[in-house]
């Protein structure tokens, strides 16, 4: 490894994918957890989903961002995918 600057270091190839973390198994079927509850409810054919939350509401939608926020995410990878979809949701405004 080569200094730079003050605090910096440069680092390659095998030391680069180490420490930026390999993408795991649980993120994987994280995401993929998250994409099947998705699926279904897109395109023109799109299904729409009945979500009752811990009170017993019941919510009716086939909106992607609306189902997001209705689930419960714990995972790290899969909160980035519902909180991306909030920012592009704030940032869009379709009504």
């Amino acid at each position: 490894m080569s200094l730079l600057g003050i605090f910096g270091e440069r680092q390659q190839n095998t030391e680069v994918r180490t420490n930026n973390g390999i993408i795991t198994f649980n993120q994987v079927t994280a995401v993929l957890s998250i994409a099947n509850i998705l699926k279904s409810s897109l395109g023109p054919q799109g299904l729409d989903k009945m979500i009752v939350n811990d009170i017993g509401d019941i919510v009716i939608t086939n909106d992607g961002a609306t189902i997001l926020n209705q689930l419960e995410v714990e995972h790290p990878a899969a909160k980035i995918l519902v909180e991306l979809a909030q920012i592009q949701d704030r940032e869009v405004i379709d009504n």
